[in-house]
């Protein structure tokens, strides 16, 4: 199957996943089975069963509930952030997906994105803080903090469903899609049961909804007992080249553009590019975590200036010809969380802080 098939057939799925059509009925006794499975490995967890492992700072977990990128990653960048100013330490620890290598990585600013996993390379080009991937996040976060004795809080990003690493903070993100049409996989977009019940096992702290400003919010998602949050995404006022080179995104308006994601949800970059007054020649559409042949075949093909999201860029920028015949901009995507969130952060966290 083709990247472009591929993506075509994620768009699909992720459509009628937000309805309860014939082919998503035909499938819900599947999720009544994967229900029960999510169910049994809880459970497992919970009974100690199935070991969880405990680290010996505090971890941090930001993850979906429904599949197909709900803004995690963008939340972990600003939760790193957040950190960082109130004098903490942090590490991220991730599985990075679409990564080819094995073993443990710890990502530097030169890491290939094949190696470390395009959003774990992100969060470290964006934020600067040791991060470590693994297929067992167990195993990311033992490594980092042998490296890093000084990490004082982990972040674990897209681990809601990793049970086997303890958590004392854990964050389910959603976006304006909510919960879809409310059904588990394979029928719907849940990962895990929605709302979870007040005493459920790993039943997350907080709940962030984020969208962009003057959107409605998410509904379906709120959860008994469970303290809620917006969160405004949008795009940034200015796009970054691949040697750091900043212009404002204003200055692309009119230019001929041959705009790139390979997100879950290309359409969303796409509209929001429009919104800030961009008017693209091409939109490409490639499937999240997208292999780097295909940017490969954009540039050699390359018309025009190409525009990509910053995931993007950890694997366009690095097959961009030295020469600069090929011009490529990566536009950030900036979220801004309520101030309330980050103060339910620092009461859950407080009980950790080191004495000064």
């Amino acid at each position: 199957m083709s990247q472009a098939q591929g993506q075509t057939r994620e768009a699909a799925w992720l459509r009628r996943a937000q309805q309860r059509g014939p082919l998503s009925c035909l499938l819900w006794p599947v999720s009544l089975l994967y229900r029960s499975l999510v169910a049994l490995r809880r459970g497992l967890y919970a009974r100690g069963l199935l070991k969880v492992h405990q680290i010996d700072v505090p971890v941090v977990v930001v993850g979906n509930v429904v599949v197909g990128g709900a803004g995690k990653t963008p939340c972990t960048i600003a939760l790193v952030k957040h950190l960082q100013v109130q004098g903490w330490h942090p590490g991220v620890v991730s599985r990075g997906h679409g990564r080819h290598a094995t073993g443990v990585t710890h990502v530097h600013a030169d890491t290939p994105a094949s190696e470390a996993g395009d959003e774990p390379l992100l969060i470290h080009q964006r934020t600067g803080v040791p991060v470590c991937v693994a297929a067992r996040r167990v195993d990311a976060a033992r490594a980092l903090r042998a490296t890093h004795p000084d990490v004082d809080v982990l972040v674990c990003d897209d681990g809601l469903q990793h049970l086997a690493l303890a958590r004392q903070l854990a964050i389910a993100v959603f976006d304006d899609r909510g919960v879809g049409n409310g059904w588990l996989l394979p029928a719907g977009l849940l990962r895990e049961p929605w709302p979870p019940a007040r005493h459920a096992p790993f039943r997350p702290d907080l709940l962030l909804r984020q969208g962009r400003a003057g959107a409605p919010a998410a509904t379906g998602v709120a959860a008994p007992d469970m303290s809620a949050f917006g969160a405004v995404r949008q795009l940034a006022a200015h796009a970054v080249g691949p040697r750091g080179q900043r212009i404002e995104l204003s200055r692309l308006k009119g230019a001929p553009l041959t705009a790139v994601a390979g997100i879950a949800r290309p359409e969303v970059f796409f509209d929001m590019l429009r919104e800030a007054g961009l008017a693209p020649t091409q939109q490409v559409a490639l499937p999240d975590h997208a292999d780097p042949a295909a940017y490969a075949e954009l540039v050699h093909g390359a018309r025009h200036p190409l525009v990509c999201t910053e995931k993007d860029a950890t694997k366009l920028f690095a097959l961009l010809p030295a020469d600069g015949s090929a011009q490529a901009w990566a536009v950030p995507l900036e979220l801004t969380p309520d101030p309330a969130f980050f103060e339910a952060v620092d009461a859950h966290l407080a009980a950790w802080r080191p004495a000064p």
